[in-house]
């Protein structure tokens, strides 16, 4: 953790952090915006696995399959995909979508090890379950994605809950974790996300955790 006196544009390189939270929370739009607000790279693993898709890679074939079953892409090319990304990056970053499971944590902390980093706080971003599956239904409509059928959103949440939810207890004993509500309005959330770095980065010391 970053002392008291330094200012976010001090700390832009050494501010680390994870969003949480399950499907349809609103990860990637906060974390976007946190990124803005504290000059962060914003790392999306949902970006680069469509990016692959897209390029119609062997690899992107397998990931697009997996995707549209609802299930979580395999651990080893999750994180060799995200190595590839922070290979020459020297900002902070903001981990949107990584890590998804405990060994990804834990492959997450030897990252940061070799760049020289620190994990600064790990963001949840709480909803309560029928109102991700409202607001499934409402992007659904709106995006027409083929992985936004109520069938794979539904498989996405018992993934989410069966492998990423144990990543809170990884978390949790290292006085890392916070858990902020995901409900009202965008800003709101983004106020109470604002309000959580800024009290584990700014106003805290190892000994507060």
């Amino acid at each position: 953790m970053k002392g008291d006196t330094m200012t976010p544009s001090e700390t832009a390189q050494q501010i680390n952090i994870v969003m949480f939270g399950a499907p349809g929370a609103g990860k990637g739009t906060h974390a976007e915006l946190l990124a803005k607000r504290f000059g962060l790279f914003h790392l999306s693993t949902g970006d680069l696995l469509r990016a692959e898709v897209k390029a119609g890679t062997d690899l992107g074939k397998r990931i697009q399959d997996t995707i549209i079953r609802g299930e979580l892409v395999d651990d080893d090319t999750v994180v060799e995909l995200v190595n590839q990304k922070l290979a020459n990056e020297k900002r902070g970053i903001i981990f949107d979508g990584f890590p998804r499971t405990v060994q990804q944590a834990s492959l997450l902390d030897t990252i940061l090890q070799w760049t020289g980093g620190e994990l600064s706080c790990v963001l949840s971003i709480d909803v309560p379950e029928e109102e991700l599956i409202r607001r499934m239904n409402e992007r659904a409509r709106l995006l027409h994605r083929s992985d936004d059928t109520i069938e794979t959103f539904c498989h996405r949440l018992e993934e989410y809950h069966a492998k990423t939810e144990p990543v809170v207890e990884y978390y949790r004993q290292y006085g890392l974790f916070v858990s902020v509500s995901g409900m009202g309005a965008i800003s709101e959330t983004n106020e109470r996300l604002i309000e959580s770095v800024e009290k584990m980065v700014f106003f805290s010391s190892p000994d507060d955790q």
